[in-house]
């Protein structure tokens, strides 16, 4: 890996306090939180015979083809990876990371690679190569910002997905998100955080008196209405955690005057099949439009949550009927339209403070959710004040893939994987940073915390919420 180009001011803020050695080899230990397997042969047979089967039922191939032959070794996307800024370790480049991938599909599965494993006798999977993958791919936070940088188009991020799928298929996968994902499809709460019905109803009671109290007027929860327009998912760990967002989206609806509704079978948005296996990823998305369909809801609305609105935007069409699939809306998109149409009216000079905005990855990377929690925030707070880079180029809290789930690495996270990120929101000098996102929330929270920043970490409808005129 040569001449590889670095954005010198980024690496400048990532490295802006030194790491001590003890440390880093600490935290070095600390990331091998995947499931652990005994050293055997078969493991690297199992991994060709899983990769086999992925190829054989799905599309991967043709993107795989395509890396092959295109250059994956320049190095470029060094300058967007906030995890190589932060350790400066060539193992954690990204373009180095996909190879680990793309030469056993090389080797193992494309003739010339075949013909000449046979005649040199090497190249051959091994155990170590396994181990090497499961620590890399459970590393990278997926945010796809590399992707971005690449001169060849190569998505570096659906390649670390790949990678997952395989190894999940192999149970190498990180316990938090094997334990949660059970507990959603198998489970007998359905859902991420193993919330009772009657824990879930006591708590949405218990808010409805606290908004009366506060805003004077019966907003309510509605619950396993048939018809409604909208059929609410957000994140469960919202019902749990994060009251004030629940309250901000309640408060919405009720100043609308819309109907909606939250099921009682499947209320969960979360997803974690997207950070490890389409199969799950599937299922999760199926269990979305059942419970739609059987409320008769016409359009699923996700919460404040980035990756459950990406999984539902861009999976529900794919396996769900295509174009007769329930659209999907996010709620921030909701909210702005209602905002737009004068239906919704906010206060001014209650949040005076310095606000900015982050903008989690699987919402914004790809361009779709950007500029519309930007106008909503600006039409109330007096003194916003933006990200650099923000938008397409904005850099991940340093928990995304999954990452975030996992507490065992929370030095990882906060000390190298969210190390940039931390600069970037103490150059801003904000009281509150909007993230509109369970799992960016969490990870925020304990990056400031770790960080020393003082900066509170909100969603947009916990402000919104402050803000809102209700009659």
């Amino acid at each position: 890996m040569n001449n590889i180009l670095i954005d010198e001011e980024a690496k400048q803020k990532a490295f802006k306090s030194p790491k001590k050695p003890e440390v880093m080899e600490k935290q070095k230990l600390s990331v091998r939180y995947h499931i652990e397997h005994p050293v055997t042969e078969d493991r690297p047979r199992r991994f060709l015979e899983v990769m086999a089967a992925v190829l054989r039922h799905s599309n991967y191939r043709f993107a795989l083809d395509h890396y092959i032959r295109v250059t994956a070794k320049c190095s470029r996307c060094t300058t967007r990876c906030q995890i190589y800024l932060a350790t400066g370790d060539s193992k954690d480049i990204p373009c180095y990371r996909s190879e680990l991938l793309l030469r056993v599909y090389r080797r193992h599965f494309t003739p010339g690679g075949l013909l000449k494993g046979r005649i040199t006798g090497n190249g051959y999977l091994t155990d170590e190569d396994i181990q090497e993958m499961a620590e890399s791919f459970w590393n990278c936070t997926a945010c796809r910002r590399c992707s971005n940088e690449c001169p060849s188009g190569i998505d570096h991020g659906l390649i670390t997905h790949l990678g997952r799928y395989i190894l999940s298929e192999m149970d190498i996968s990180p316990r938090a998100l094997v334990v949660s994902t059970r507990e959603q499809l198998e489970g007998k709460t359905k859902n991420t955080s193993a919330i009772p019905l009657p824990a879930l109803k006591d708590t949405l009671e218990f808010l409805e008196e606290d908004m009366e109290e506060e805003k004077g007027v019966p907003i309510k929860f509605p619950l396993d209405v048939e018809g409604a327009d909208y059929v609410f998912f957000p994140a469960v760990s919202d019902f749990l955690m994060e009251a004030e967002t629940l309250m901000g989206n309640a408060a919405v609806f009720y100043a609308t005057g819309d109907n909606w509704t939250i099921g009682t079978k499947f209320h969960d948005g979360i997803n974690y099949g997207l950070f490890m296996s389409d199969w799950h990823l599937q299922k999760i998305v199926r269990e979305v439009v059942k419970e739609t369909r059987r409320l008769k809801g016409k359009i699923v609305l996700i919460g404040e949550c980035g990756h459950a609105s990406r999984s539902a935007k861009d999976f529900i069409p794919t396996f769900c009927g295509g174009k007769d699939a329930p659209p999907v809306l996010n709620i921030m998109e909701y909210t702005l339209q209602a905002l737009r149409e004068g239906r919704i009216k906010l206060d001014p000079n209650i949040v005076t403070e310095v606000v900015t905005y982050h903008d989690p990855c699987n919402i914004a990377r790809k361009g779709w959710i950007i500029d519309q929690p930007r106008e909503i925030l600006k039409a109330f707070c007096k003194n916003f004040v933006d990200m650099k880079p923000n938008g397409m180029d904005g850099v991940c809290c340093g928990g995304g893939g999954g990452t975030v789930s996992i507490d065992e690495i929370r030095p990882y996270r906060t000390t190298i994987g969210g190390k940039y990120k931390a600069e970037i929101i103490r150059e801003t000098g904000a009281k509150y940073c909007v993230a509109p996102c369970a799992n960016c929330k969490k990870q925020l929270r304990e990056l400031m915390e770790d960080q020393g920043i003082d900066c509170e970490i909100v969603g947009l409808h916990d402000l919104l919420y402050k803000a809102i005129i209700l009659k």
